[in-house]
């Protein structure tokens, strides 16, 4: 059976809503994931905190819940994607203004959070970018070069500069919410790559930020040997089926001008 959230928001009085939610989608990170709470806590002591347990078979779930964090526990593994969809399911239903995804092994630093929040006031997507003049994060082999031809292709369909667009370190804001809470996409990949081209085609605005990546804390990183030697077939996959799928339809009152009420 799910954890149930001891709050209406993790960090607010009762019946208070967070301006922020930083999601952890988790899979078997009980070694990392309350460290990494107590981390976003400390960098983000308004915001709220959800670890989405996408069928981990450890005790995740228990763990995050004894840092602090609300918990969705999903009944099995659904990937990235699909607990980031019901992440902004969650964030929809409490009335959040950004969510920001994190990594639960403790790649992405919750100090560079600031950073992306700030970009996100004038942007509705915010990607926090390893490959941008900081930090000394590689990425070598066949992944590499997807990597930077991935960064050409999605710099020129969403007409802006993204030197990192399988980063999954990122914010969504307003606009972007509703939008990703019922077309998020499910797919390897496509929470990252396809995501930002839904973006752009429903007319969301995209930012990076330069971010420093870190060593995992705990567990093992899930891109495996064959996983790195498929990677551009499944990268060209994700742009393909960005781009040839309809464009998502969307409430005109979920993109209306920044600001306006």
């Amino acid at each position: 059976m799910p954890i149930e959230s001891r709050r209406v928001v993790v960090g607010q009085p009762a019946g208070d809503v967070a301006r922020v939610l930083v999601v952890l989608p988790a899979l078997n990170e009980e070694g990392s994931v309350a460290q990494i709470v107590a981390q976003v806590r400390a960098a983000q002591p308004e915001a709220a905190i959800l670890v989405v347990d996408d069928g981990s078979t450890d005790r995740t779930a228990a763990v995050a819940h004894g840092a602090g964090a609300d918990v969705l526990r999903l009944p099995f593994n659904l990937g990235v994607g699909g607990a980031m969809r019901a992440a902004f399911r969650y964030a929809r239903a409490h009335d959040v203004a950004y969510v920001v995804q994190v990594d639960a092994d403790g790649q992405h630093d919750p100090a560079e959070i600031t950073a992306l929040l700030a970009a996100a006031e004038s942007a509705d997507v915010v990607v926090g970018a390893r490959f941008a003049g900081r930090g000394s994060y590689q990425a070598r082999g066949p992944r590499r070069w997807a990597m930077r031809l991935l960064a050409v292709v999605l710099t020129n369909v969403t007409d802006t500069r993204l030197t990192d667009p399988t980063s999954g370190f990122r914010v969504a804001g307003p606009r972007a919410i509703p939008v990703f809470a019922q077309h998020y996409p499910e797919e390897y990949l496509g929470d990252t790559v396809e995501s930002l081209i839904i973006a752009h085609r429903v007319g969301l605005t995209i930012a990076q930020v330069p971010v420093e990546m870190r060593v995992r804390a705990a567990g093992n990183a899930s891109q495996s040997p064959l996983r790195a030697a498929v990677y551009l077939a499944r990268v060209a996959i994700a742009v393909l089926l960005g781009l040839v799928r309809e464009v998502p339809a969307t409430d005109p009152r979920d993109l209306l001008p920044r600001g306006a009420a």
